[in-house]
């Protein structure tokens, strides 16, 4: 990946974490809810202790946006407050991973993400 395309999907993965932090403000949540809560997706990581496949799937359900909308559309069509956190939460933690580099990842290592190796090249 080029730079400029690199520095252009990292924009575009700031505008989503923006807009996670806007869609928020319309939650009658305490502000600091969602610092305190935007790192609770990466406890799927626990599934890494079973073996990296289990982790990498455990870990892709929290870090896939389309699972965070699907939360996120099933609290505001229901007006279910907690949903709509809960997807908003899903949504900005996977924007904020994206911009620090952190991919989905592949079954054979926590490392081997689809925005490449994280870390040292393999």
């Amino acid at each position: 990946m080029t730079k400029q395309m690199d520095t252009l999907l990292k924009l575009e993965e700031v505008g989503q974490f923006l807009l996670s932090i806007i869609l928020f403000t319309q939650l009658d949540y305490a502000w600091w809810v969602f610092p305190a809560c935007l790192l609770l997706p990466d406890i799927a990581m626990l599934g890494y202790a079973v073996n990296p496949r289990v982790g990498a799937v455990a870990y892709n359900i929290f870090h896939h946006k389309l699972p965070a909308l699907l939360v996120l559309a099933v609290g505001f069509c229901f007006q279910i407050p907690i949903l709509s956190l809960g997807g908003i939460i899903l949504f900005g933690h996977s924007a904020m991973d994206r911009i620090f580099g952190y991919g989905l990842k592949y079954g054979d290592d926590f490392k081997h993400t689809h925005l490449g190796w994280i870390g040292r090249k393999k």
